[in-house]
């Protein structure tokens, strides 16, 4: 069974922690105004990433948080990694996240409108395609549109993709579980690791996401901030069923 890395979740919306429903910035939940320290917390429970989003600049373009950003970088340096996504929509926010310590960046909106700008940005980092989808159409511009691309046919856009980050936006936040047929089918047609987010409510979700060939990753979020799983939890659950991976020095 090939590796399966626990990516803890930190959406960043006016610097602060939160969650939203469904993507809806109208129905947030505030988790905390600390991220850094929520960081610190993560890494030294165990995880070796850390998924952070920065909400205001997927919906505006405009990096707000990128500050944050670099902060939590820099403070779980050596310990962990960070992929980070929100507003990445050029080869110069590439740049700039890589220079302030991101080991992955996330392109979302902008690979779909524009697919060679990730094979761009893979000469400078490693890039995450971000394929957002509601019922299978890929959705864009902070989750507000749809972009008229199926899901399964986009993943021969992105030769020099990493890893895909998959979300079904109907699960995000809902606790529903995650939607574990379609993540298989997902993870069969994509030509790199698929990482699952959207719907992760118990480790049992874990637990069956882990046996998903070619998953190499599971995002969570509001499970944890919730407590029905802690992430020391999550690690022990990945090492029963022989999931996790040993830490990757390089990104």
């Amino acid at each position: 069974m090939s590796a399966v890395d626990l990516y803890p979740a930190i959406d960043l919306l006016g610097g602060r922690v939160v969650r939203l429903r469904q993507g809806d910035y109208t129905d947030e939940t505030v988790y905390g105004d600390d991220p850094v320290r929520v960081a610190r917390e993560f890494a030294a429970a165990g995880a070796h990433w850390i998924h952070v989003v920065d909400l205001d600049a997927a919906r505006s373009g405009d990096p707000v948080n990128r500050p944050v950003v670099a902060a939590i970088a820099a403070a779980v340096a050596g310990v962990a990694q960070v992929q980070t996504g929100g507003g990445v929509r050029s080869v110069d926010d590439a740049r700039e996240l890589f220079d302030a310590g991101v080991a992955r960046v996330v392109m979302g909106s902008a690979a779909v409108s524009e697919p060679s700008l990730v094979a761009a940005a893979s000469e400078i980092v490693p890039v995450a395609v971000g394929l957002d989808h509601r019922a299978g159409e890929v959705a864009v511009h902070g989750w507000t549109e749809g972009s008229g691309l199926l899901l399964d046919q986009a993943f021969e856009r992105f030769p020099t993709a990493a890893v895909f980050v998959i979300t079904d936006i109907g699960r995000d936040g809902m606790l529903v579980g995650p939607d574990i047929r379609g993540l298989t089918e997902a993870a069969e047609l994509a030509g790199a690791p698929v990482i699952a987010s959207g719907g992760v409510s118990s480790l049992a979700d874990v637990v069956a996401l882990s046996a998903i060939p070619n998953l190499g990753g599971i995002i969570t979020g509001k499970a944890v901030y919730e407590g029905r799983f802690t992430v020391v939890e999550a690690l022990e659950a990945l090492a029963a069923a022989g999931s996790t991976s040993e830490p990757d020095s390089t990104p």
